[in-house]
């Protein structure tokens, strides 16, 4: 006798197959990404040429909590086109870049041709990780970006997790969820969650490097996730977390919607204090008990 569908069982299924159509949607657009930055003066965050020329990308908040990478195995998710897994490399790294578009994937190749530096580049998708890559990586390092494109925040912390050597470092680096909240500053509108995880459905036009990018509207699926979900899930994956940060003052929103202070920083003002922009976690696994 055939086995009965429960209404459970229909729901998990539809959800498998709404994550699947993000998922695909997604990497769409990231696809069309890929091929327009780094291609217009215009462009607000990838300067490929300065980068050629020997410009470091690295801020000093991921420089720091991932420590002296010379002669170090590291491991960047969500490495786009691979400028600054290069320049991890330019630190002395054996790096390796994961991304999930193929485009981005063939561009970082390029751009490694190009400069003349080293690196490795997978395509794959970070919930899914390779097993050629468990436990071959003393860094793992994800930022600017991150975690609201992940469906399955678990698996994203668990396929991190793995790729670690015991006593190796995860460095995360990412929008504070205050902040993704926030639509616009001036006027201030907040139309995102603040957590949950549940998806978050739109049509993408521009890009954060160049608002003004000639691009059709693409559909993306997003994932808002709160700060404890995220300490929570790094510590369900087994990673020992040493250091939470929420940062007020930083080089770039990330979004350009905030003002640009006099000393050439970005402050989130609210009433007479600050509210986060970013939040960055260091995380160690842990070497097993004998």
């Amino acid at each position: 006798m055939a086995a009965e569908h429960t209404p459970d069982g229909m729901e998990a299924r539809e959800d498998r197959a709404d994550a699947e159509e993000g998922l695909a949607a997604n990497r769409a657009l990231w696809d069309d990404l890929a091929e327009f930055h780094g291609t217009d003066p215009a462009d607000r965050s990838y300067d490929v040429e300065s980068f050629l020329a020997g410009g470091q990308t690295l801020r000093g908040l991921e420089r720091e909590l991932a420590g002296d990478v010379a002669d170090r195995d590291l491991l960047h998710l969500h490495c786009h086109f691979g400028m600054d897994t290069l320049n991890w490399a330019r630190l002395g790294a054996r790096a390796t870049g994961v991304d999930f578009s193929p485009k981005a994937i063939r561009r970082a190749r390029e751009l490694a041709e190009r400069a003349g530096l080293e690196a490795e580049f997978v395509e794959a998708d970070a919930q899914r990780l390779p097993d050629a890559l468990a436990g071959r990586f003393d860094v793992v390092v994800a930022t600017y970006g991150v975690l609201s494109w992940i469906g399955d925040l678990d698996a994203w912390m668990g396929g991190a997790a793995a790729a670690l050597r015991p006593g190796g470092r995860l460095v995360l680096v990412d929008l504070h969820p205050v902040f993704q909240t926030v639509l616009t500053f001036d006027p201030f509108v907040a139309d995102w969650p603040y957590g949950g995880g549940a998806p978050q459905h739109d049509a993408m036009t521009g890009t954060y490097a160049h608002a003004d990018a000639p691009t059709e509207p693409k559909k993306s699926t997003q994932y808002p996730y709160s700060v404890g979900e995220i300490v929570t899930a790094a510590a369900a994956a087994g990673l020992v977390v040493e250091r939470l940060g929420e940062h007020t003052e930083t080089e770039t929103d990330g979004r350009h919607i905030l003002p640009q202070g006099p000393d050439g920083l970005y402050r989130f003002p609210f009433s007479d204090t600050y509210l986060p922009i970013l939040y960055s976690l260091s995380a160690v696994l842990p070497a097993p008990v004998i």
